[in-house]
């Protein structure tokens, strides 16, 4: 190993060290005494009884784990993990999608950031066509941001639509209740195709005993009012009445014991590892995010065999080569590539070879990897002239078209209509996995704080009144540090811009994971409508 790659590793190292400090943040909510505080009224955490609901020895792959923090509600600043667990994990081999609340924290109530992961959640399910488990514990909507979680679209109502329109289409949706569910929070268990319920454990109504007092002068007791036993033998709500979590989690395991096998639509080969180590992605990349990069380097380290096939390897040397294209297999899943090399700039003939490639691997139906290293295309007199507008345009009408699984994975800058063209999150790719060296922003820092300074200069001068020196670089600073926050991932995946942050040494895994669940759901036929060539 070079001095330069021992350096790179031992940066990112440090960088991945802070991410797992704040996952432990999100997983840990409340400590070792709410742990304890559970376990008196028979709970557990949210997190355990997920591994027990999923196939013995296989993983969890958890989503938006640190989703919520610095959110900066009317009291509240962190909602550690959004207060809910999401992700996809294996029930008798078939690819499930979970969804817990998680009564730690703030007693899983619906924050902003809860339901955007919760529907984010349920939209990789319904896209990817696999079926979804609930585990209820909430108190429902955190009622004073009542405007901002229910009345809207993809606010409260959106979940129970969902849960409708996914069932209507054959995708199971199974409610386990394992506490209090109120109010909204109680569709969640009557809307389900199949719901379990605890006895003396779990409860379910529209209003509870206080908002009925308040309504009718009746006096009566949770569990009199929407017990267990009151929805699975009087009321109907439920289906489902069992003793504690144990067999509760083993009632929903036997439910989807009898789903069909799942089968991925695509010719999956051998799995042959990478000639290179696990470690090699961390020694490969820089600690700047500004600087060039070796993309292909990058794609033989989670490349089956390291193979790389590369489409037009030679078109327009220092231009078109700013995107590489072509395929690899990963564990298997032969996939089509799109990604950002050098410096990332994308010039006029690597959109058009960004472009065709998309086209082609569509009408192969072979699903996309877009590895987003770009800080935007290229501006200027040459390229407006040469047609980068045009060009780039049609890149982003191809990736908005193509019918074929879409992953996007950002080792970099992610800026500007690069974010676009490169399947970022307004164009629903299947999955968008971030790492420690992504920042997702309009315009890098620098960039943005040299254009703000010069339009604020303007202004003062307008006034009479012009900036110091040191004005202007207060200002120049203030706003480096502003745009470079906002694209940092902690920022982008508190707020759900991504669906996780990787460690490099993780990549592949996680690649093939959201490939393998993305390819569960036949593949539609191309069709491109305005394309303009």
């Amino acid at each position: 190993m070079s001095e330069r790659s021992a350096d790179n590793r031992k940066f990112w190292n440090k960088e991945e060290k802070m991410l797992d400090e704040l996952v432990q943040r999100a997983t840990r909510a409340g400590g070792k005494q709410a742990v304890e505080k559970l376990a008196k009224v028979g709970k557990r955490p949210v997190r355990d009884l997920i591994q027990d609901l999923i196939d013995p020895g296989s993983r969890f792959y958890e989503l938006s784990r640190i989703a919520g923090f610095g959110m900066d509600y009317p009291g509240v600043n962190d909602i550690p993990g959004g207060g809910i667990v999401t992700g996809v994990g294996k029930i008798h081999g078939n690819w499930t999608m979970v969804l817990a609340n998680d009564s730690r924290v703030k007693a899983g109530t619906y924050f902003p950031i809860t339901l955007k992961k919760h529907l984010r959640a349920q939209a990789i399910a319904e896209q990817c066509g696999i079926n979804c488990v609930y585990i209820a514990d909430s108190g429902g909507a955190f009622l004073p941001m009542q405007a901002e979680v229910f009345p809207d679209d993809q606010q409260f109502g959106s979940m129970f639509f969902n849960m409708a329109r996914m069932s209507a289409n054959g995708l199971k949706q199974i409610t386990l209740s394992t506490g209090g569910n109120t109010a909204g929070g109680a569709y969640i268990v009557f809307m389900a195709c199949q719901s379990i319920m605890i006895d003396q454990l779990s409860y379910s109504f529209l209003g509870g005993p206080p908002l009925v007092k308040m309504a009718t002068g009746e006096e009566t007791t949770a569990e009199k009012l929407g017990g267990a036993k009151v929805h699975t033998q009087v009321s109907g709500g439920a289906d489902h009445l069992c003793a504690n979590q144990e067999e509760a989690v083993n009632r929903v395991r036997e439910i989807l014991a009898l789903e069909p096998p799942q089968k991925l639509h695509v010719h999956r080969f051998d799995s042959i590892p990478p000639r290179v180590s696990r470690g090699t992605i961390a020694e490969l990349l820089p600690p700047s995010p500004h600087q060039s990069i070796n993309t292909r380097a990058f794609i033989e380290a989670i490349a089956d065999n390291s193979v790389f096939n590369e489409y037009k390897q030679n078109y327009a040397p220092g231009r078109g080569d700013n995107l590489v294209t072509g395929k690899i297999l990963l564990k298997g899943i032969p996939v089509g590539v799109i990604a950002s090399n050098n410096s990332g700039i994308i010039f006029v003939e690597a959109a058009r070879k960004a472009t065709e490639w998309i086209l082609r691997c569509s009408m192969e139906k072979i699903p996309l990897l877009f590895i987003q290293n770009s800080p935007g295309y290229m501006v200027g007199s040459d390229s407006e002239h040469m047609g980068i507008g045009k060009y780039g345009a049609d890149m982003v009408r191809a990736v908005s078209c193509s019918q074929v699984p879409r992953i996007q994975l950002v080792i970099g800058p992610d800026n500007g209509a690069a974010n676009y063209g490169m399947s970022g999150r307004a164009y629903k790719p299947h999955f968008l996995l971030h790492t420690m060296r992504s920042r997702t922003s309009v315009m890098s820092g620098k960039s943005a704080a040299g254009v703000l300074l010069s339009i604020e200069e303007a202004k003062r001068e307008a006034k009479g009144n012009p900036m110091t020196d040191e004005e202007k670089q207060a200002f120049n600073d203030t706003m480096v540090k502003k745009y470079d926050t906002e694209a940092h991932p902690f920022y982008c995946g508190a707020r759900i811009l991504s669906d996780r942050v990787v460690k490099f040494s993780r990549v592949r895994d996680w690649l093939a994971m959201t490939f393998e669940v993305s390819l569960l759901k036949p593949i539609g036929e191309p069709n491109f409508g305005n394309m303009r060539f």
